[in-house]
C-alpha cells in the first residue's frame, strides 16, 4: 500500500469532516496553493488530541485558509481560546468567515502580521502549540514559543516528515529538537 492509498484508507475510517470544513476544503482546493492545507485526517487528529488535552490557550503558528483553528476549537473546553497567528490578511479572511459559519469564531483571535512580532507580544503560558508556517523558520518559532509554553504544554509541527524529501530546513529542525534536553519528542507519520 502506498502513501496516498494509506491516506484514502484512514480518511474513510474516520469520523468525517463537518459540511462547513467540506465547503472550506473545497474552496480551498480551487487555490494554487491548496497543498498547504491541513485536510480531514489531520484536521480530526488535532481535534482528537484538543479534546484529549482539554488546553484553556493554544496558539497556531500559520492559520491558511483555517481547517485547523476552526477543528481544534470546535472541540476546546468551555472558555478555552486560540490565537491563531498568519502574514496572510486574504486567506485569514477566508479563515475567519469559515470560523463564523462552524458557530467557532468567539473562540478563536486571528492575528494578522509577522508571527515573530506577534509572538513576542503575546503572554503565555500557552497549553499547546501547533506550527504550521514557513518551514525555514520552524526553529525560530519554536524557540520563540517554548519559553511561552505551559509547564505541561505541547508543541506540535507539521510538515516534518518532508526532511526525508530533503527539507533541509525541516531537517535541521527535527535534529534541532530531538537534540533539546528542555523537551521529550516523538515524530508521527501522519500526512506530513
Amino acid at each position: 500500500m502506498n502513501f496516498d492509498e494509506a491516506e484514502a484508507y484512514a480518511v474513510a475510517h474516520s469520523t468525517p469532516a463537518t459540511d462547513v470544513l467540506r465547503r472550506l476544503g473545497d474552496e480551498t482546493a480551487s487555490r494554487e496553493d491548496a497543498d498547504m492545507s491541513v485536510g480531514p485526517l489531520e484536521g480530526a487528529f488535532l481535534r482528537f488530541l484538543i479534546a484529549l488535552k482539554r488546553p484553556q490557550r493554544v496558539l497556531e503558528v500559520g492559520v491558511f485558509t483555517g481547517w485547523s483553528s476552526i477543528d481544534m476549537a470546535s472541540a476546546l473546553p468551555p472558555g478555552a481560546t486560540i490565537v491563531a497567528c498568519d502574514v496572510n490578511p486574504e486567506t485569514t479572511a477566508i479563515a475567519t468567515r469559515y470560523s463564523a459559519e462552524a458557530g467557532v469564531a468567539d473562540r478563536i483571535d486571528y492575528r494578522v502580521g509577522n508571527a515573530f512580532e506577534t509572538i513576542a507580544a503575546l503572554d503565555g503560558p500557552f497549553d499547546l502549540v501547533f506550527i504550521d508556517a514557513w518551514k525555514n523558520d520552524y526553529i525560530g518559532y519554536y524557540e520563540a514559543v517554548l519559553p511561552k509554553l505551559a509547564e505541561d504544554g505541547v508543541i506540535l509541527a507539521d510538515n516534518t516528515l518532508s526532511a526525508m524529501r530533503g527539507n533541509e530546513h525541516i531537517a535541521a529542525f527535527n535534529e534541532h529538537v530531538l537534540n533539546d534536553s528542555r523537551v521529550e519528542c516523538v515524530l508521527v507519520p501522519i500526512r506530513e
